[in-house]
């Protein structure tokens, strides 16, 4: 009796508490409210949802019937709370905003009040939620100690803002984040949005500070679509969370996503309309990541060693670190990766680690771009420092003698996979995101067979390799000859002919037959008379080959002294 009478009191002291909040906001369903949902006739403003008497059986005096409904609650493969089915003010709320109960149905009244236009359910829109809340921030999951000590990104419960408040459950309700009689800051939220605030006392992201689009004073140029069609500021700071994410009605249900194709969230802002660089047109190239080709199937959850074919722009970029100041990596900051060894790494610390997710041990890799006679799809493999021969990814070359580089570049070099595979026009847009030239390459690089040599035709190579080095024949005295020659004795055999640019595995090749990047294209190279294909190191610049190329039978060719190696690492 005596709660009941409390409740009571409570009811009949909210016009001195809360009526002007009420009076001037869309909850205000009477005929004075100033929404266009509202009654026709009816002028009292508390009972549309509070009554003292015939009240349900639910704080506070609640003055509408259980929907009754069975919801379909958020999940995602890496929420770690437990939400079920709607309780307390949630389910409350939902009387109305799920759109099954007439809005003017009430406990205290024999028939429903009618409201302006002959609307009778909350109409469709953003307020109208409907039983699937997969698409809406889940609720009614008790916010504990246990949650936020298995979640580190969340805040603990004992150190959320006083507007933000839990029921006597512990449970997160829909009362947490919105106050239904009060609207200061729109959308009856308990506090201001802007610049993420409202997250942010929750969601405690890592590096998030100091990302890039928590601090961007980017805003949008005018030019194709408003990237924040109902926005009330200006740039991707204040929007904060909200540029990427719906906490109502997503279209994207994992994570609450605004558009369900991910890609599309990124480039609304990376199509040089807010963003500086035009990330979009780099995916029209000819060569670029397929980022439009699968819907749903990546998964933030998913093991660091990519297990289902697929690439989306959060594969690489995680947009809650992007820009930080973490390390050295910026833009691919905070994602997962697999060490050059194969260790799991939950954080890379080097570019190559984010490549090796997908072009290492995953399965169902795309064929090898030329056909060697030592295959290798595994890039991971072709790259350890216990092979033969390996472009310096990650550590030194194997080859201490490469007359052929440029300066700054020398034997003790290390580069990255971003030096060869990125955009054709890096000096405009960093990244592998798409290139004329395929794979992905940073400059030109032929490899069919014949290829006449040319500054143009090796561009790539020639980037870190001396042209006049090359064809000088300081590493091997049969280069010119082979990649360029003069009249009758021009072969024009495109460097891929003989190198791997990437490597060869010590799984497979061995430092006498695989040095200085030796694999040869099984499509130009063939077998001698002896059915012997190979290539033996004798020494520095010195070797010998067996094998039958431009209608050549070696068996062997030997190359003494400033001839037999090639120019690889």
């Amino acid at each position: 009796m005596l709660k009941t009478f409390l409740n009571i009191v409570f009811v009949l002291s909210l016009p001195s508490l809360v009526f002007a909040g009420i009076a001037d906001s869309k909850h205000n369903l009477s005929i004075s409210g100033p929404g266009t949902i509202k009654a026709s006739e009816e002028s009292q403003i508390c009972l549309f949802c509070h009554t003292p008497h015939n009240a349900n059986p639910r704080s506070p005096l609640w003055n509408r019937a259980n929907p009754g409904i069975t919801y379909a609650p958020y999940s995602s493969s890496t929420i770690q709370a437990s939400p079920g089915q709607p309780t307390g003010s949630s389910i409350l709320c939902l009387s109305c905003h799920d759109g099954t109960i007439a809005l003017g149905e009430l406990l205290n009244q024999q028939m429903p009040i009618p409201f302006e236009g002959n609307q009778v359910y909350m109409p469709s829109g953003s307020s109208r939620l409907g039983t699937d809340l997969s698409d809406d921030h889940p609720v009614s999951f008790v916010y504990s100690n246990a949650l936020a000590l298995g979640n580190s990104e969340l805040a603990h419960p004992n150190e959320l803002p006083r507007e933000i408040k839990l029921d006597d459950q512990q449970q997160l309700q829909c009362t947490s984040c919105h106050d239904p009689h009060d609207n200061p800051y729109g959308k009856f939220l308990v506090m201001p949005h802007r610049n993420g605030q409202l997250c942010t006392a929750c969601h405690s992201r890592t590096h998030w500070n100091s990302s890039s689009h928590a601090r961007s004073t980017a805003t949008w140029n005018g030019s194709g679509e408003n990237p924040w069609p109902n926005g009330e500021w200006n740039s991707v700071a204040e929007y904060a969370c909200m540029n990427c994410h719906r906490p109502h009605n997503a279209a994207s249900e994992q994570h609450l996503l605004h558009a369900a194709n991910e890609e599309a969230n990124c480039l609304k802002c990376h199509n040089s309309n807010v963003a500086e660089k035009n990330i979009e047109q780099e995916f029209n190239k000819f060569s670029h990541h397929p980022i439009t080709a699968t819907n749903g199937v990546h998964d933030t959850a998913e093991t660091h060693v990519i297990k289902s074919r697929h690439v989306e722009c959060v594969d690489c970029h995680n947009p809650h670190v992007v820009g930080s100041s973490v390390n050295q990596l910026g833009l691919i900051a905070g994602v997962k990766g697999v060490s050059i060894t194969g260790e799991l790494l939950n954080e890379i610390t080097q570019e190559q680690e984010l490549c090796f997710r997908c072009h290492g041990d995953s399965p169902n890799k795309p064929p090898p771009y030329t056909q060697r006679q030592l295959e290798q799809t595994n890039v991971r493999l072709e790259f350890n420092s216990s092979n033969p021969s390996y472009h310096p990814i990650g550590q030194a070359g194997a080859n201490p003698n490469v007359p052929s580089l440029i300066s700054p570049l020398n034997e003790d070099s290390v580069i990255q996979c971003t030096d060869c595979h990125n955009s054709d026009n890096a000096t405009q847009v960093n990244g592998p995101h798409g290139s004329s030239y395929s794979p992905i390459l940073k400059a030109q690089y032929l490899t069919q067979f014949p290829t006449s040599e040319s500054p143009a035709a090796y561009a790539l190579c020639y980037q870190c390799h001396d042209r006049n080095s090359i064809l000088g024949n300081r590493s091997f005295s049969r280069h010119s000859l082979h990649i360029a020659g003069m009249g009758g004795d021009r072969i024009n055999a495109p460097c891929n002919v003989c190198h791997d640019p990437h490597g060869v595995s010590f799984t497979q090749g061995n430092s006498q037959n695989n040095s200085k990047l030796i694999n040869f294209d099984t499509n130009v190279v063939r077998p001698n008379s002896a059915g012997i294909l190979r290539f033996e190191s004798t020494g520095t610049f010195s070797g010998r080959c067996y094998l039958m190329c431009h209608g050549e039978n070696h068996n062997p060719e030997s190359y003494p002294m400033g001839g037999g190696g090639g120019g690889g690492q």
